[in-house]
């Protein structure tokens, strides 16, 4: 309903690429429907058209594949909305709950098997595939893809940082009097982990742009800034629009911008910092019942698509994806931020836990570019989520349920409870998720 659409209407506009796509889903009949639909924007290109079909089995998409691009909802959005609406009764209110704290938690326990799964099946069919991952908790599911096939050439692929881009494009166009420049001519240097991550240098067309970044940042550090989404509707901009107040206050604290959305960046700090009041901080704590509802209204405007009723739009995303196969292709370098095991790009967070930072995709692969230190104490708050994400993988991948409960309780959202309140949450959301987590591990939680 998402990324795969936006996948297809990318390739429509693209012009290097000529793609031969398969789908796979475990529900069958929309693997069928997205491939109809994948013919619709076919019909629509501008270069050679792509060509879709649906896979009967995970095994028969990949064999042979060239690039593996996994988006999947683990579990349902009710099992979301018991992510979100359990530790909401002990006073830990979500904005996303898909990433950390006590619903990213969840989810990756969920998740890890499946992309385990997967990656152990792409070792099997398809062991030289580039890989990308679209699905959250993008950290510690990339982190599954490698702890399955450890050579595998995989990335996570996440559009947050897009976000400060088109900040900086913004107050460029102001000060020049014209929309000269979108979010593709701000260069950034990206430091941190998925949705917790900062950029210490800003730059267009040569130009260091983090003194007008800061500029702004303090103009409207008390009313905050907003930039709707084109063609958004009004419930769509009160759940998912902000006003980045959060991201300018950590600027205040640490010295360097917040680059991801509020929404997400304000989950990885403690409850009193900023979800205790998202009001005060220009944010809002998505219901799962709105996304329940938005996906009907996605499976009204398919199916639309798929009968013609509806005519595919040709126009470029924001996205990166794309350009990043392009240039693993053999097309023109790309420079894009990612999601890859860390190997010394980001010096003071742990070695091998998967950080965001820049990377340089070319024929010969991805090449992470050394993006430096965080400044303290920011590098500690960033160093331990990343050391969190990496044990739970870990405790899972291994079977040591026994392990998960206190980095449940470790977590910034979940310490300020009590003892007793934490695992009577924790052994709540484990009965909420029966059936998901697999038998032996859930037996030792």
């Amino acid at each position: 309903m998402n990324w795969a659409h936006t996948l297809m209407a990318d390739l429509a506009y693209d012009t290097r690429l000529a793609a031969d796509v398969r789908l796979y889903d475990l529900d069958a009949p929309a693997a069928t429907r997205n491939a109809e639909i994948g013919a619709r924007h076919a019909a629509t290109s501008r270069g050679v058209p792509a060509r879709y079909s649906a896979a009967a089995s995970l095994p028969e998409a990949l064999e042979g594949a060239d690039v593996v691009v996994i988006s999947i909802l683990p579990g349902a959005f009710e099992d979301m909305a018991k992510d979100i609406d359990i530790p909401a009764e002990y006073g830990i209110g979500q904005s996303v709950g898909d990433s950390v704290g006590p619903g990213g938690f969840f989810r990756a326990l969920r998740a890890i098997p499946m992309l385990a799964e997967i990656g152990r099946a792409i070792r099997d069919h398809a062991p030289r595939a580039l890989t990308c991952n679209l699905t959250n908790p993008m950290s510690v599911l990339t982190g599954a893809l490698y702890a399955a096939h450890p050579e595998i050439r995989a990335w996570g692929e996440c559009h947050e940082v897009t976000k400060i881009r088109k900040q900086v494009a913004w107050i460029a166009n102001r000060e020049a009097g014209d929309d000269r420049y979108s979010h593709r001519d701000v260069a950034v240097n990206v430091l941190g982990i998925n949705h917790f991550t900062f950029v210490d240098r800003i730059t267009l067309e040569g130009r260091d742009m983090m003194p007008a970044y800061r500029a702004f940042a303090e103009a409207h550090a008390e009313s905050g800034w907003s930039q709707s989404e084109p063609g958004a509707d009004a419930e769509h901009e009160r759940y998912f629009g902000t006003r980045n107040l959060v991201a300018f206050d950590l600027l205040r604290r640490f010295g360097i911008p917040g680059a991801a959305g509020d929404r997400h960046l304000a989950e990885f700090l403690p409850m009193a910092d900023y979800l205790a009041d998202p009001d005060r901080w220009g944010f809002s704590l998505t219901p799962v019942d709105y996304r329940i509802r938005d996906r009907a209204a996605k499976q009204a405007r398919a199916e639309e698509m798929r009968v013609g009723d509806v005519a595919p739009k040709i126009r470029r995303s924001d996205e990166a994806l794309v350009d990043q196969i392009a240039a693993l292709m053999g097309g023109a370098p790309f420079v894009s931020n990612v999601n890859l095991p860390n190997r010394g790009q980001i010096a003071g967070l742990p070695e091998g836990a998967i950080v965001e930072s820049n990377a340089v995709f070319h024929g010969g692969g991805i090449e992470p570019v050394l993006a430096g230190r965080l400044p303290e104490p920011l590098s500690a708050l960033v160093s331990d989520h990343a050391q969190r994400q990496s044990a739970l993988l870990r405790a899972v991948m291994t079977g040591r349920g026994e392990a998960l409960y206190d980095l449940f309780r470790s977590d910034p959202q979940v310490r300020a409870l009590q003892p007793g309140q934490a695992r009577a949450m924790f052994d709540r959301m484990r009965a909420a998720t029966e059936g998901l987590i697999p038998e032996a591990l859930k037996e030792a939680m």
